[in-house]
């Protein structure tokens, strides 16, 4: 009986922490990106609302917060809270290189390893996968390791795998 309390339990804390959209079921918040390159962040969840901004970027990382029809609640990297329609946005993970200051970000053969290139603030790169404190990154031909503390658009603790 107390295994059964203790399942219990277990399941109820988890059920608290994750939560769920009501109209996907998948998790919120949750990263995704732009599939456009011209999408307009408004102020609610309808046509009939003012746009707020409007975002020139393909595959810009975006945090889902929040959903309503087939509308998304989405912050981004500057904090710029609105929402976007459903069709804006794809699955597909990327990230934005950040940092308080604009020098250049060292790309590792692995994680603590051999330099083997760099990249600068805010370029777009495809997320392979993540460790703890590393991901593991491409852009065209370039690939290899990031530390995790100079990307937004993947949680701290998460391990990620694209495939």
């Amino acid at each position: 009986m107390r295994i059964i309390i203790s399942i219990l339990c277990l399941l109820i804390c988890f059920n608290i922490y994750a939560k769920k959209g009501p109209i996907t079921n998948l998790e919120l918040p949750r990263f995704v990106s732009l599939k456009s390159n011209d999408a307009n962040l408004r102020v609610g969840p309808s046509v009939n609302y003012p746009i707020e901004l409007k975002y020139i970027q393909i595959n810009l990382p975006i945090e889902i917060i929040d959903e309503f029809d087939v509308w998304r609640k989405i912050i981004d990297h500057e904090n710029n809270v609105g929402w976007l329609h459903k069709s804006l946005i794809k699955g597909d993970r990327f990230v934005l290189t950040v940092s308080e200051n604009d020098n250049k970000k060292n790309i590792y053969n692995r994680p603590n390893g051999k330099i083997i290139g760099n990249i600068k603030k805010n370029n777009i790169l495809s997320l392979e996968s993540c460790l703890l404190k590393w991901c593991f990154i491409s852009h065209k031909k370039i690939n290899g390791w990031v530390s995790k503390e100079l990307l937004w658009g993947v949680y701290e603790n998460e391990i990620y795998n694209k495939s």
